[in-house]
């Protein structure tokens, strides 16, 4: 980890004169590492997006992996273990085989790299050690989640040879791009068109020469080697530019609707949230198309509209991805009642994605029914199990009062005055208010990759972000007054001498483990109150929360 720490460096923005000079490295340390011909080999589907790629290759990996191929799954960020964004046929790569791997490239590296071609940054060096494990395990497909836009994205490197004249890297089977929506603006660019632009980089041509007297070559079969790529329906501005992108490229681009949730024979999607059928839907039809392209079609599917293969139902109603519409009971309560905190996560950091965010959690808190007991079911890295959420009447047969919390933090590179009113008003659109919002510190640190050293308190801990968020949501419920009554119940009004600044609607923590803290302490103290609290905001605070909540 410390290894891996040393090649963190601050973003910036993906022109030409830096992020695009250090992506020109890729064919070099492709060289170093002995991995063209291996990813040239490498049945690849590629994919990017502002919100769902995760989930599109994750449910991609569950279905090619229940049809019987062995699969290799490449996501980010990781919330917990490092190990989380390597996953080989549905599990997280084991640590001796990470251990070996990682060695293996980095000494390689370190060993051959110079001032002229430095070491490769973060998740450049990510990327490579993934094509490293794929190749080495011989995966029959790999699904690569593209990090950060695309054009200038690590796991491209198909791209990163285009204009190299003596060396073709395999194209992609087929690429896809999931929702698009205004993040990571100050790397990708301001409008959606910019963003679009960006993203468009996956698309591939397979229609670039060694030398250019074999362009007519080429061209003439341009028919059969066009790389198909699949998005989903986008904003007006967005869909120009990938309709205009994918047409200088002659790129056969389709739009795919949502999965018809018929198709899954009265079963759910093993990903929550309505807005999972659209992920679903675009990775049905890349998976369509890899089986199609590599000759594997006629094995799995009949040529009907109206079902789907048993293999993709079980793919889809199956896979599992953590962070993302989870759901987890404190487990360090000590309490008859395992309910009596229950953690609502999700990674949302976009306007578009809180707003979804923010209906999947005003329906999920309704499920919760005192009269019921839920399953919940959530894949862990070695088996499945289930954890059984059971929710109790009081002590006289009266019900139990539940208590809607925010604990939320983004990135000081978002805008919550963009973030925080979709997330209140949607949530207030389903009868939903929160009778406090919880402002955090993150606990991961962009410099370092591992565990953290847990305290309380840090009084050197800077929290003029956490109150700045703090302002906007102040101001939010201000401009709601008259709206909203009572939303400050009387469990939350006192004893707040843990946080750094306690006002009517919110309060700001030092750190995440004295929240945590604070909140259990509230349950302790009310034995009538189900407190249920929503983690959004960043995937890093998702993580943080899963480290400090599951045994």
């Amino acid at each position: 980890m410390e290894a891996l720490s040393s090649l963190i460096t601050r973003r910036t923005r993906a022109d030409g004169t830096n992020m695009g000079d250090q992506f020109d490295l890729l064919f070099d340390y492709l060289k170093m590492l002995d991995l063209e011909e291996p990813i040239a080999n490498m049945k690849i589907i590629h994919v990017a997006g502002t919100k769902g790629k995760g989930s599109t290759c994750t449910f991609a990996e569950s279905i090619l992996r229940n049809c019987g191929f062995s699969t290799g799954l490449f996501t980010s960020p990781h919330l917990i273990d490092i190990r989380e964004r390597f996953r080989l046929d549905g599990m997280e790569i084991c640590e001796e085989k990470f251990l070996a791997y990682f060695w293996w490239c980095y000494d390689r590296l370190k060993e051959k790299t110079d001032d002229n071609i430095p070491m490769p940054t973060y998740f450049r060096f990510l990327a490579l050690l993934a094509f490293k494990i794929f190749a080495a395990e011989q995966v029959d497909v790999a699904i690569m989640e593209v990090g950060l836009g695309g054009k200038y994205d690590a796991t491209n490197v198909e791209q990163a040879h285009e204009d190299m004249l003596i060396f073709q890297v395999q194209s992609p089977i087929v690429c896809g791009i999931a929702s698009l929506g205004y993040d990571h603006m100050e790397i990708l660019g301001n409008t959606l068109g910019e963003i679009a632009g960006e993203k468009a980089g996956v698309f591939k041509n397979k229609i670039f020469s060694r030398l250019k007297i074999f362009f007519d070559a080429y061209l003439q079969c341009a028919l059969s080697n066009r790389i198909p790529a699949f998005t989903v329906p986008q904003p007006d501005e967005a869909m120009h530019v990938l309709e205009e992108k994918a047409s200088q490229l002659n790129v056969p681009l389709q739009v795919v609707t949502p999965l018809d949730a018929k198709l899954l024979n009265g079963l759910k999607l093993g990903l929550e949230g309505e807005h999972q059928y659209l992920n679903a839907g675009l990775a049905t039809a890349l998976c369509f198309t890899w089986l199609k392209r590599t000759g594997h079609l006629g094995d799995i599917y009949l040529e009907q509209t109206d079902t789907l293969p048993e293999q993709f139902i079980k793919g889809l109603t199956s896979a599992s991805l953590q962070g993302r519409a989870q759901i987890v009971p404190d487990q360090h309560i000590k309490s008859e009642r395992s309910n009596e905190l229950v953690f609502f996560l999700d990674g949302a950091h976009s306007p578009e994605s809180m707003e979804v965010c923010a209906k999947w959690f005003s329906l999920a808190i309704k499920e919760y029914n005192p009269d019921q007991t839920l399953f919940h079911q959530q894949r862990d890295n070695s088996k499945f199990s289930y954890e059984v959420v059971k929710t109790h009447h009081g002590e006289r047969g009266s019900q139990i009062k539940s208590t809607p919390i925010l604990l939320f933090n983004c990135l000081t590179v978002r805008d919550p005055q963009l973030l925080l009113p979709r997330l209140m008003k949607t949530c207030a659109d389903h009868g939903v208010y929160f009778k406090k919002a919880l402002f955090v510190p993150s606990l991961s640190v962009f410099n370092k990759v591992g565990p953290q050293a847990y305290t309380l308190t840090d009084s050197k801990v800077d929290l003029s972000w956490q109150f700045n968020l703090q302002r906007v949501w102040e101001n939010l419920m201000q401009g709601s007054k008259g709206k909203v009554t009572d939303i400050v119940t009387e469990e939350l009004k006192d004893d707040m001498e843990m946080s750094a600044s306690n006002c009517e609607h919110s309060a700001v923590f030092s750190s995440l483990p004295l929240a945590i803290k604070w909140l259990r302490d509230r349950v302790h103290q009310n034995q009538s109150v189900r407190f249920q609290v929503l983690v959004t905001g960043s995937l890093h605070l998702v993580g943080d929360v899963l480290k400090l909540v599951k045994k």
